[in-house]
């Protein structure tokens, strides 16, 4: 429920984000169509002076940039300082440690100075390579700025013909960087929203796979154990049932059971009438008689069984 929550939250943001996102854009392309169009008028009015002043303005945009380069130069050369004097400070005290009687021989003392070497040693190539870099872009903010005082003074009169122009030309150019943000932060959002709609969605998805995988588990185990098979193991095999079933026959059942057990053995033991042949009358035979008579009658029984 709560991915169910997350996926349609992210859903609506994007839905909601896309519309700010398409009303952003057309703003911005309808104030960049007005505006080049304004000052496509305000350049016929002026005339040529707009490009005869514009050097002025190019040198001014450089020297600008080059101010700007000069502060961050500034801010790097400052902290590399600061991370030398921290380097030597560090080997101020590992110098200390190690000067110290008991600490002499201590390896971890000898490797906290090694290691403050190597850091002043990192920390001092920093510094001379921002203070370097901190120089040439001073070096060149001060041509730009020199540049910029050349051609004022040379232009003057066409700059002064020409500002109406750049000055509404900066206003426009104010209007469409802050709405440049504004599409490039929903931008911004509608892609978060998106990546957790993604989220959202793969969450959902390891879930029933995980749910489809217990609903097997669960099938495979009542297939293996069938209901009622612990309940009743008495019926395990037909021998087992015969054996219960004769046990709970009555005495009346029981006889009946034996009578025809009696005679299928009889049945299979009597199947042949060889011995029959030649017998008339057992009175008249003598005591000998008899006995091979018995005897033969033993051996063709057993032959009989035997096939």
């Amino acid at each position: 429920q709560a991915e169910l929550e997350h996926l349609n939250e992210a859903n609506a943001d994007i839905n909601r984000g896309e519309l700010e996102l398409d009303a952003a854009r057309s703003a911005y392309r309808r104030i960049l169509s007005e505006s080049a169009r304004k000052l496509n008028s305000q350049g016929s009015q002026l005339g040529n002076c707009i490009e005869r002043a514009r050097p002025y303005y190019e040198a001014r945009r450089r020297a600008k940039e080059a101010q700007q380069e000069t502060q961050r130069a500034a801010l790097r050369y400052e902290r590399a300082v600061g991370m030398h004097n921290a380097a030597r400070e560090m080997v101020f005290v590992a110098e200390q440690g190690v000067a110290a009687g008991k600490n002499r021989l201590d390896p971890t003392w000898q490797e906290m100075l090694n290691h403050a070497t190597r850091k002043v040693n990192e920390a001092e190539e920093e510094r001379v390579r921002s203070e370097r870099e901190h120089q040439r872009v001073t070096r060149l903010c001060q041509e730009a700025e020199a540049e910029v005082q050349a051609l004022q003074k040379s232009l003057k009169r066409v700059i002064l013909r020409s500002k109406p122009y750049f000055e509404l030309k900066a206003q426009f150019n104010q209007i469409l960087e802050e709405h440049k943000s504004k599409v490039t932060s929903l931008e911004s959002r509608v892609s978060q929203a998106k990546t957790r709609y993604s989220v959202a969605l793969r969450n959902l998805e390891q879930i029933s796979e995980q749910i489809h995988a217990r609903r097997l588990q669960r099938l495979l185990q009542r297939r293996e154990s069938p209901v009622g098979a612990e309940s009743s193991p008495r019926h395990s095999s037909p021998e087992s049932r015969g054996a219960d079933l004769g046990a709970e026959c009555p005495a009346g059942d029981s006889l009946s059971v034996l009578s025809l057990q009696t005679v299928a053995s009889d049945l299979q033991k009597f199947d042949s009438v060889e011995h029959l042949v030649g017998i008339s009358d057992a009175a008249s035979l003598g005591s000998d008689e008899l006995g091979e008579r018995e005897r033969r009658r033993s051996l063709r029984h057993h032959r009989s069984v035997s096939l």
